[in-house]
């Protein structure tokens, strides 16, 4: 009889990011990929550094949203191709 041992790794330390500090827990939101996937290009070109501008976004008007001291609505990038409602809408 033959054994097999294997390793596995129970914690891993947050990755983290000089930019925007270490990562927080994830959330699931539902959002259709018509919006969802243009709207990373639309964050992207806001804000074209930083590990997730997605998130950075929602994060922003969150904090917004609830009023927090010092909290701005997100600037918005120019229209752009992410502007135009999707084909066959």
């Amino acid at each position: 009889m033959t054994l097999l041992l294997v390793a596995t790794i129970h914690y891993l330390p947050p990755m983290t990011d000089d930019t925007e500090g270490t990562y927080d827990k994830p959330r699931q939101i539902r959002v259709p990929d018509d919006e969802w996937i243009p709207f990373e290009a639309a964050t992207k070109a806001a804000h074209p550094t930083g590990r997730s501008p997605r998130a950075r976004v929602v994060r922003e008007f969150i904090r917004w949203y609830m009023r927090r001291p010092g909290a701005k609505l997100p600037a918005r990038p120019p229209a752009g191709p992410w502007s135009e409602p999707p084909s066959g809408s």
